[in-house]
């Protein structure tokens, strides 16, 4: 199963609703089952840097199926995925990439959001993920 175009649409528009509900601007990306971006919104005022960040996140979240923010605990000095973020062209291990499933319970891409703090990135981004 791949998310559509449709589908990432709703979901930048949903993680969209949610940045401006807590005031913030945000880069949103969607990729696809194969981690290939799909659909990119960048709201006006969005810090640049964090362009590919979003990207990165919606890649990391789909390349192993779980939220950055996860990834980023296991990859800590002295835990089991130390490094890792040096793999595949580079991860980003932080919150703010949520991997997206449909109705089944299927994964069927990621999400990627940057552009406020970590905390924000991931409240934003779950929100997209959410609406599909």
């Amino acid at each position: 199963m791949n998310i559509t175009l449709a589908q990432a649409e709703k979901a930048i528009v949903a993680a969209k609703e949610k940045s401006t509900a807590i005031d913030t601007k945000m880069n949103i990306a969607v990729v696809d089952a194969g981690a290939n971006l799909v659909a990119f919104g960048r709201m006006d005022g969005a810090w640049l840097g964090s362009l590919d960040i979003s990207i990165k996140k919606a890649k990391t979240a789909r390349f192993f199926d779980m939220n950055t923010g996860i990834i980023g605990e296991l990859s800590q000095p002295g835990q089991p995925l130390f490094n890792i973020e040096h793999s595949n062209n580079g991860l980003i291990t932080f919150p703010g990439g949520v991997p997206i499933k449909n109705e089944s319970g299927e994964i069927i891409g990621g999400i990627g959001v940057s552009g406020s703090s970590v905390e924000n990135d991931h409240i934003v981004a779950e929100a997209g993920a959410s609406a599909i």
